[in-house]
């Protein structure tokens, strides 16, 4: 038997699954349907090699609703479009890694984040070689599954399944929102202060564009540890501009 929780719950509703350069269509249908069996219903697809596809449709085994409403997206940043937490799923351990956590720690952290109204994203890569630095890196933080490590190598729907399923068993133990807490920074808002603060080490010769070594990606994993609000984004956007501008002289009232 399985528990119950109530029907269109809300903070399921601020859940999406990415999936990025899935190559198997059948893995696809087979995670649109793990995500129904759980309550979920939100998938993303970034450049999918085979989709829409009859494997996919096949596999998924009547969450066809959950696979038409796909979204098809053409970046993991137009997928990530308006997630205040990303989290990324990995076997494999990284350097400069966003702070990581075991799935379950992970799972209770989004419907924490849900419940508090932000929007979540969990992102996996491809079936090969999983999610690249690049994308790793874009996310706030990192979940493992704790697998045989003599044989760490999951299905990608199965992985989808048991992400979904922790997300469940989390929502069931009663997560309340935070009231005092503030939003965090979305996604776009975080892509636009990287920006921003390359173009000023640049400008200040603080960061060389031939020579960068790994500076951004140190800043990503600060700033992604620290989850900044919107307002704290654009105060330091606010202060970036104001270094750029240069002095103006004594400030009036």
């Amino acid at each position: 038997m399985s528990a119950e929780f109530p029907r269109g719950d809300a903070r399921l509703a601020r859940v999406r699954v990415v999936l990025s350069h899935t190559t198997h269509p059948g893995n696809i249908g087979a995670a649109a349907r793990a995500l129904k069996a759980m309550g979920l219903a939100r998938l993303a697809l970034v450049n999918p090699r085979h989709f829409p596809d009859p494997q996919a449709e096949a596999m998924a085994v009547g969450a066809d609703d959950v696979l038409a409403a796909a979204g098809v997206c053409a970046s993991l940043d137009e997928a990530l479009a308006g997630a205040t937490l990303a989290i990324a799923l990995t076997a494999r351990r990284r350097d400069l890694s966003p702070l990581a956590l075991d799935v379950r720690d992970a799972a209770r952290l989004a419907v924490e984040e849900a419940a508090s109204g932000g929007e979540v994203a969990y992102v996996f890569g491809t079936e090969m070689s999983g999610l690249s630095n690049d994308e790793v890196i874009r996310c706030q933080r990192v979940a493992h599954i704790a697998t045989n490590p003599d044989f760490s190598s999951l299905n990608l729907a199965a992985a989808v399944q048991i992400v979904a399923y922790e997300t469940r068993v989390a929502l069931l133990g009663g997560v309340a929102p935070d009231p005092g807490r503030t939003p965090p920074a979305t996604h776009e808002e975080l892509e636009g202060l990287f920006a921003h603060l390359e173009t000023s080490m640049v400008r200040s010769g603080f960061l060389d564009p031939h020579n960068p070594r790994r500076l951004l990606e140190r800043l990503r994993r600060l700033l992604g540890r620290a989850r900044p609000e919107s307002q704290e984004v654009n105060i330091l956007r606010g202060m970036l501009t104001a270094w750029d501008e240069g002095p103006r002289g004594p400030r009036r009232e």
